[in-house]
């Protein structure tokens, strides 16, 4: 009926509209979804499926007993064996780190440093972490990370070693080990300061022959103090001694 009453009203030019939609009314919005019932969100979550997990079958990936250890190479080996010498050997041990030196500087440092027999080596980090973890110098670890050296002595020779890093320094010390004793770089310092060993040593017997001397004359004082009131006291109860000590008598006036 639409149709027919538009082509009614337009004028007659050789087509009309095969279609034409009117709106009556309104229509009820049905994108809105309604609420569940709490018994049926119950019941489904009750009979929701759960897959069962999926077995591997044994054979599919090989077990852990079965992987063989990774065999170390013998350069590893090599250099372990010379790093568990160089702790047994030394009583100094500096991890010192190495910021961007050249060659000419490393080998600087290195004539500076045997002069005092003090010398320096190079192991990767990852064979000494591996030495140390498993050892009693396992607290020594943090200490290997970026790139570092080893300064080692057969003796605590600090105040050389500390006064040739003085002139490098794009090397930085991270800590020591000194005579087992695991020490930062302030400890290293201050440990530097302390006397020699043989200052300490005649410190040490100086102080125990003045305590000795001072034993014996104590013990020597009194035996001797005795003794003389002793003979004090006999001279004073024998008669010539009375007389001796009695004060001479006044002549008489004539």
């Amino acid at each position: 009926m639409a149709a027919t009453l538009c082509a009614k009203l337009l004028p007659k030019q050789g087509w009309l509209p095969l279609t034409q939609s009117v709106r009556h009314g309104s229509k009820a919005v049905t994108r809105h979804r309604k609420p569940v019932h709490f018994l049926k969100q119950k019941l489904l979550a009750v009979t929701q499926y759960i897959p069962p997990t999926r077995v591997i079958p044994p054979g599919a990936f090989p077990s852990d007993s079965s992987r063989a250890p990774t065999k170390e190479s013998d350069l590893v080996l090599l250099m372990r064996k010379d790093l568990q010498k160089v702790f047994q050997d030394c009583r100094m041990l500096a991890v010192v780190q190495n910021n961007a030196s050249n060659a000419e500087d490393m080998l600087l440092l290195k004539n500076r440093l045997h002069k005092h027999n003090i010398f320096i080596k190079f192991f990767p980090n990852q064979v000494v972490r591996s030495f140390l973890q498993d050892g009693i110098y396992s607290n020594m670890t943090p200490l290997f990370f970026g790139p570092t050296v080893l300064i080692v002595c057969k003796e605590p020779k600090v105040k050389e070693m500390l006064k040739t890093l003085r002139s490098s320094p794009q090397m930085t010390l991270m800590g020591a080990c000194i005579d087992n004793t695991l020490l930062s770089p302030q400890g290293v310092l201050s440990y530097s300061k302390l006397p020699s060993v043989s200052v300490i040593q005649g410190e040490l017997v100086s102080g125990l022959t003045m305590l000795t001397s001072h034993t014996a004359s104590m013990l020597q004082q009194h035996p001797a103090h005795l003794s003389a009131l002793l003979q004090q006291y006999v001279k004073q109860q024998s008669p010539d001694g009375a007389a001796e000590d009695a004060p001479p008598k006044a002549e008489e006036a004539t």
